[in-house]
């Protein structure tokens, strides 16, 4: 990933020197529990613990020549170790290595992309909180459809972000395992028990069942999980987004004092920061579809997705760290108009409280195709003609006749119209709190 789009932390997880120092931590560990069973000399393991160490730049070298990573790596080690590196990767094959130390990666960087989750998750909660009783419009195709609340927005955001952390958390277990179990998963050289031993020495679970890989449904898993949080990310992008277009302005992304929007209008306020998260996601995505592909390898294994995994896995995690930093540091900083909002709200002149009208009618005894009749009729008179919903209907003799004032006046209620919002938070918050 490059720069632009890449957080210190992450990258580091990623990076040449981070990728061999699991590796040492995988083949460290094996060498611990076989010392333990006294599979291999205790002298040996000090010595090992005392002088194992690699320089990625020595391995590169030797990969330049060897042309296998694993082998550069290991040869490496053998170089600082001497003789006792025989006892290194005893009994284990390439993948043992590859995969457990990539299992520690992808736990490593799930603790920073669960953060970053919660961060973007709270940061909806405190605004939904904040805007809780501020009326906007509600639209469906576009077009306005009725009066909600800009609180309750962001509160379906936070609960769509809650679900995402769940799905995470789900992934992250299923992708988090390694194996020690040979070049086909037969553990022809090493016990499954070792296996097992190991894998809780390093945190992480272990695959029952292997070929030469951990089976990469898993990894497939986690990268859908990311792909299915980068687009809830978008999601919430593009209706900020168009909330910002010119003719709503109902919000703004924070605009800096020294910014500049645009090399020829000096006029303009671009939400590009929310743009730029949505084009991320699409990023995100295909590297979700790319793992699929990886699932079918021939027989106990192939490296088709070898090369495919050095791009997609930092890729995807660094890219989606960037994004949910970026996006909740957005919701934190988002300038709201409440007043351009009520102004929204009421540009259509009463054709909101349309549905509530139809339901009054039909209380007073009309079927609703004469209820829907007789408010369509006055709702695209509004439209075409000017004036307000509620002044026709107060002076439409058939309305009347079945309303009274306070009955009408009930009907193009705002406060009746989201009477049952804080019902919809208290349910919602209060569902966080109960044991899933």
């Amino acid at each position: 990933m490059i720069d632009r789009y890449s957080r210190a932390e992450m990258a580091d997880i990623w990076s040449d020197d981070g990728r061999y120092r699991r590796w040492l931590e995988v083949e460290l560990a094996v060498c611990e529990v076989q010392a333990e069973r006294g599979l291999l000399p205790r002298e040996a393991l000090d010595t090992i613990r005392a002088k194992a160490a690699v320089e990625p730049e020595r391995v590169a070298e030797i990969e330049a020549e060897v042309r296998h990573d694993v082998i550069a790596f290991l040869t490496a080690l053998a170089e600082n170790v001497g003789p006792d590196s025989r006892w290194i990767h005893y009994g284990m094959t390439s993948s043992d290595v590859l995969d457990t130390a990539m299992a520690l990666q992808i736990r490593d960087a799930g603790r920073l992309l669960r953060e970053g989750i919660e961060r973007v998750s709270e940061a909806l909660r405190a605004r939904a909180l904040e805007f809780q009783d501020t009326p906007c419009i509600g639209r469906t195709h576009g077009i306005h459809a009725e009066p909600t609340s800009f609180g309750l927005k962001l509160l379906v955001f936070h609960e769509e972000m809650r679900r995402q952390l769940r799905r995470f958390d789900a992934a992250l277990a299923e992708a988090a395992v390694g194996k020690i179990s040979g070049a086909v998963g037969t553990f022809a050289h090493l016990p499954p028990d070792l296996e097992e031993a190991v894998c809780a020495r390093l945190g992480i679970g272990y695959e029952p069942a292997a070929t030469q890989v951990v089976q990469r449904d898993r990894h497939a898993a986690f990268m859908g999980s990311l792909a299915l949080t980068a687009s809830s990310l978008d999601k919430f992008a593009v209706e900020f987004r168009h909330l910002a277009r010119t003719e709503v302005r109902e919000v703004q992304e924070e605009f800096g004092a020294g910014q500049k929007g645009s090399s020829a209008m000096p006029h303009k306020r671009n939400p590009w920061r929310f743009e730029n998260v949505s084009g991320i996601a699409r990023l995100i995505r295909g590297y979700a579809a790319t793992a699929l592909e990886n699932q079918a390898l021939w027989h106990e294994r192939d490296i088709s997705n070898s090369s495919v995994e050095r791009v997609i896995f930092p890729d995807a995690c660094m890219a989606l760290d960037f994004s949910l930093q970026r996006f909740a540091g957005l919701v934190d900083s988002l300038v709201v108009f409440p007043e351009r909002m009520r102004e929204n709200l009421e540009s259509t002149r009463g054709l909101a409280f349309s549905g509530s009208l139809l339901l009054a009618l039909a209380q007073k005894g009309l079927t609703r195709e004469e209820a829907y009749a007789l408010v369509q009729g006055h709702a695209m008179a509004t439209w075409d003609e000017g004036g307000s919903l509620r002044e026709r209907v107060s002076a439409s003799p058939e309305i009347t006749a079945l309303l009274s004032p306070e009955e009408i006046e009930r009907v193009f209620s705002l406060d009746q119209a989201l009477r049952h919002v804080e019902a919809i938070f208290q349910r919602t918050l209060a569902a966080e709190s109960e044991p899933s």
